[in-house]
């Protein structure tokens, strides 16, 4: 018997499918052929496996077939577009079967695929070349080794990680744009265990992205009792949010991920009104200029009651609406977790009285540095800010964890040493030398509510003392070497005549 195949060779297999476009094609752009072709290589593999299970008895495949979860239209699948390879038209009949495909399950992923063109002469190149290069495309994703079928690869989540694997690759290389979809691992792995997530619980991502952040709140829960919430404005990275959901088995969800700007347009609501939730965890754009302060003013949900932060920076605006949507019972435990750039934590004006407000109200649990250069599409360093809703005392955790990364060659990165000391210091709420404060609220008052770090956590290292008589013996041994030097020289250009 074959032996089943790895998710490395699964992750190479699917990274090596990119060489089509590479250099031609700009990876923000063919990220998303590349991820529409595996989601499609996938449930066409899942399906054509179900259906196998009920070979034996034909006259009722059909009807077994039509309780599938998931419907995949004749003609739609894999194998299908790829006997259809050599078409003229190959753009367009790929285009036909995604349009059937989504048709055939509208309440999982209706609009999923509108805004992604395999037909496309401005992303893919005229017809010749774009016929040749998705040729190669389906070429690639039919090696014998990329066998997805659950009879294979059991119960392993290898698709939904491939799919986080490509997502990272391409934030990689998408520099600046990467950040509109992508949040590193290891800060989705941080939020997720702060804020830790119980059975039971709503979870809601406000700028969702691709959904990795979700999925990994989600899945810090143990078991599947939870109900997770999203919204994002980008139409492609709200396409990426629903295919990465329903590869990480979580179709359930797909409802509940809307496609909007959340700040000038929420769209999760329960009669009315925000719908509340128990984490709300974000990474939302830095300072995210004209983000709808014009109409702020008119909120109908009145978020920004507190004021209205610049028209040229959004974070407050982002912070506001997360503690809104916080719940506010004391049995639900509201807890929000936002990555949010330095300035945050002292700018003054309209975000000094925000955040004076947000202190006043004993809702800042804790403020916490990362290092510089961990983000895709910035290396400025960044902090996550925790507030609770029925805090029991008005004390705040600082922690400076600024100096303890791995360095990368274009990225840094926290490894999990690191991540397990920052959530031991921030669950412990404890002073440590150097790295963590625990801070009344009268010393932040006193500090007119800067929350800058190093007010509150000393990591200043003395240099050691210096030896004024050492340093004047080196010195003088250098200056009697000197002279050495200049005398011998002096002999040697007499010697040559050259002393004049």
């Amino acid at each position: 018997m074959p032996q089943p195949i790895t998710q490395d060779e699964i992750n190479a297999i699917v990274w090596r499918a990119c060489d089509t476009f590479r250099g031609t094609v700009d990876p923000s752009e063919y990220k998303n052929y590349i991820l529409v072709m595996l989601f499609v290589k996938y449930i066409s593999d899942v399906w054509h496996d179900h259906r196998a299970q009920y070979a034996d008895t034909p006259e009722r495949i059909e009807r077994f077939m039509s309780r599938e979860p998931f419907r995949l239209p004749k003609g739609s699948d894999f194998a299908s577009l790829y006997d259809k390879r050599n078409a003229p038209n190959l753009g367009e009949e790929i285009n036909i079967a995604l349009s059937a495909i989504e048709d055939a399950n509208k309440a999982k992923l209706e609009g999923v695929f509108r805004n992604i063109d395999f037909n496309s002469e401005a992303a893919l190149g005229k017809s010749a070349q774009r016929n040749e290069r998705l040729k190669t495309l389906l070429g690639d994703f039919n090696d014998p080794r990329l066998d997805l079928r659950p009879s294979q690869v059991g119960n392993r989540d290898i698709i939904g990680d491939a799919y986080e694997y490509l997502i990272g690759r391409f934030a990689a290389g998408a520099g600046k744009k990467a950040g509109e979809f992508y949040t590193p691992p290891e800060m989705s792995e941080l939020l997720a265990t702060l804020l830790d997530p119980q059975p039971g619980d709503r979870i809601c991502d406000p700028t969702c992205g691709s959904g990795s952040l979700l999925i990994k709140c989600a899945q810090k829960v143990g078991s599947d009792n939870y109900a997770i919430y999203g919204q994002e404005i980008n139409g492609s990275t709200w396409a990426l949010c629903m295919m990465n959901m329903m590869l990480h088995n979580m179709p359930m969800t797909i409802k509940n991920i809307k496609w909007s700007d959340t700040l000038r347009d929420p769209q999760l609501l329960q009669d009315d009104q925000l719908m509340t939730f128990n984490v709300v965890v974000a990474n939302p754009p830095f300072s995210l200029d004209k983000w709808g302060e014009d109409i702020a003013s008119k909120d109908r949900y009145n978020r920004f009651w507190r004021g209205i932060p610049p028209k040229s920076k959004g974070d407050y605006a982002f912070i506001t609406h997360m503690i809104q949507t916080a719940e506010r019972e004391p049995h639900a435990n509201g807890r929000v977790g936002v990555i949010v750039p330095h300035g945050v934590l002292f700018r003054g004006s309209s975000e000094g009285k925000i955040r004076q407000k947000l202190i006043e109200e004993n809702l800042l649990d804790a403020v916490i540095g990362l290092p510089a250069n961990l983000f895709f599409g910035t290396g400025i360093p960044a902090a996550i800010l925790i507030f609770k809703r029925n805090r029991s005392d008005d004390s705040v955790m600082f922690i400076d964890a600024s100096h303890e990364f791995e360095a990368g060659s274009n990225q840094n990165r926290l490894s999990p040493a690191h991540l397990a000391r920052i959530v031991d210091a921030y669950r412990a709420r404890q002073s440590i030398e150097k790295y963590a404060a625990l801070v009344p609220g009268a010393d932040i008052a006193a500090n007119d509510y800067n929350l800058n770090i190093p007010r509150y956590v000393d990591t200043f290292e003395a240099e050691a003392a210096i030896d004024l008589k050492v340093v004047q013996a080196n010195i003088n041994d250098l200056e009697s070497k000197l002279e050495n030097v200049k005398t011998r020289m002096a002999a040697y250009l007499k010697e040559l005549g050259l002393d004049g």
